[in-house]
């Protein structure tokens, strides 16, 4: 690998804190608010993906800053597993920014400024997270992360939302406490805290071996609370309280990705897959991992709040990438690593799909979704399709990032393991395919299939959309969610409008590009990358 001096780096950072004063500023002309955030998020997907071509060719981008504390540089680096994952987040923070114009503005939710401020800093902080070069620089913007995202997560300031924030902050603050400790054990053991691939030299043997042990698990643990390994995981089901924007944020692109790209870069790149063998760490994590995603996907399972369900399944879906780091053996690697992408894409379409759903039938009862299908068939389609990839189903992304889990797992000899994998595949179809069965083959009971439309229909963006939120379609004469009808707004066929619908396109195309020709997709080529520097075996 050679090191290239860049301020590309630093500029993924910058550009979403810079939009941050250009959104507080614009509090007051709404369209003008948005377009900063759209073209400060098309703008750090530029940056990040201009740096792609180079990582793969063995490139790493530094910007190099003065000293966190003595001994410790503060300094950005661009390397392939940090790639990964600011590709992803850069790219998905342009559909979900333009997903939130159209479900903020159609329920006409307040606080939008500070709506749209917050998620510019979760993502400024998330490309830190992503670029930091060592576990010091990693734990500041890894905390950062969490103060920006609390706004979001409390956004509705009821005392429902105002408990879950509070709740959230005592989770992941507390986990961020285990990350520095580990950090500074680390230290005193190595003597740095630089990331290194295949991991840092002289952290394990003789006396320091238990230090390092105390190390790993404080720093597994303290990362584990935001990946949401059980049993660190009860309060991302509480934070579906914020708005369904959010709770992709929260589960498909940062604040869950950030835990589990903690994991990989202490699994791979501070004590590598040797020192873990030697410490005897490896076979504990892939087991709470396998106890996580089972157990999670059975509550899934009696949930009828379809957020809820979905957050027991990100629970489940993350702890496939834990098992897969836990297992160190080339093909788990892989299949951990592009499970990152994968369930990033399907689960933030299942999400748009929910919130899609809520702004314009205002449901979120599983129960009282029958026959939606036929009145949101783009929607009900896409969030098919992902429920399918979730459960492992060829042709989609996650199918591919599974077929490498159970090669890992087999050759790793753990036959266990495999096998709970296919268990939880078949969970997933399980939960899922009842809300799938019923939005398209069930009649909601008392239904006359013939939505009645109010003549309260306005526009709601001047210029731009037309307002899809003012009026209301009721069903069989029944009334709003209280009584188990459907306020549907009047856009076309029911549908969202284009501001929700494209995002979802989006989201699900991604699924499907990935799971048909995955060895075309960047994503794929760069995890092959991290792999082989990682373990020196081609993939």
């Amino acid at each position: 690998m050679t090191e290239v001096e860049s301020l590309r780096p630093l500029a993924a950072v910058a550009v979403s804190a810079v939009a941050i004063l250009g959104i507080l500023a614009a509090h007051r002309r709404p369209n003008l608010r948005e377009s900063v955030t759209l073209v400060s998020a098309t703008v750090m997907f530029g940056v990040v993906a201009s740096m792609v071509p180079g990582v793969l060719n063995g490139t790493v981008y530094v910007t190099r800053l003065d000293e966190v504390v003595t001994g410790v540089p503060f300094v950005l680096r661009a390397d392939a597993l940090g790639i990964l994952f600011a590709v992803l987040a850069s790219f998905l923070w342009i559909p979900t920014s333009l997903y939130s114009i159209g479900y903020m503005r159609g329920l006409d939710e307040g606080g939008q400024t500070r709506y749209f401020a917050s998620f510019a800093g979760a993502l400024s902080a998330t490309m830190g997270i992503a670029f930091a070069s060592n576990l010091v620089v990693l734990f500041v913007f890894y905390e950062l992360l969490t103060v920006s995202t609390y706004p979001l997560v409390a956004h509705d300031e009821t005392d429902e939302a105002r408990s879950a924030g509070r709740k959230y902050l005592a989770y992941t603050f507390g986990g961020g406490v285990a990350v520095l400790a580990g950090t500074v054990l680390v230290y005193v053991a190595a003597g740095t805290v630089g990331f290194s691939a295949g991991g840092i030299e002289g952290l394990t043997g003789g006396a320091g071996t238990n230090v390092a042990r105390l190390a790993f698990a404080l720093l597994a643990g303290g990362f584990a609370v935001k990946a949401a390994v059980m049993p660190l995981h009860s309060w991302l089901p509480d934070a579906m309280v914020a708005p369904t924007p959010v709770s992709g944020l929260l589960h498909a692109v940062a604040v869950v990705k950030s835990g589990a790209f903690g994991l990989a870069r202490v699994v791979l790149d501070v004590f590598g897959p040797d020192a873990i063998a030697e410490i005897g760490a490896g076979l504990p994590l892939a087991g709470l991992a396998v106890f996580t995603f089972i157990t999670a996907s059975v509550i899934a399972l009696r949930k009828d709040n379809l957020k809820r369900r979905l957050a027991y399944s990100t629970i489940a879906q993350l702890s496939y990438i834990v098992m897969g780091l836990a297992l160190l053996k080339p093909a788990a690697l892989v299949g951990g690593l592009l499970h990152v992408p994968a369930h990033a894409f399907m689960k933030l379409t299942l999400f748009f799909c929910a919130g899609a759903i809520h702004v314009e039938t205002h449901t979120d009862r599983i129960s009282r979704m029958a026959g939606i299908g036929r009145r949101m068939p783009v929607t009900m389609t896409a969030f098919g399709v992902a429920s399918l990839g979730m459960a492992g189903i060829p042709l989609l992304a996650g199918f591919v990032s599974k077929w490498y889990l159970l090669a890992g797992s087999f050759s790793a000899g753990n036959v266990v393991f495999a096998f709970a994998l296919l268990l939880s595949g078949v969970l997933n179809i399980a939960y899922f395919w009842p809300v799938v069965y019923g939005a398209f083959f069930e009649t909601r009971e008392g239904s006359d299939e013939k939505p009645v439309i109010d003549a309260n229909i306005g526009g709601y963006w001047s210029g731009v959309a037309d307002h899809y939120a003012g009026g209301a379609f009721t069903d069989g004469g029944h009334g709003d969610e209280d009584d188990g009808g459907w306020k549907k707004p009047g856009w076309r066929g029911g549908e969202a409008s284009p501001f929700v619908l494209v995002p979802i396109l989006v989201a699900v195309g991604g699924a499907v590009v990935i799971g048909v020709a995955p060895a075309t997709v960047y994503f794929f080529r760069i995890v092959r990358l991290v792999v082989e520097n990682v373990t020196g075996v081609a993939v």
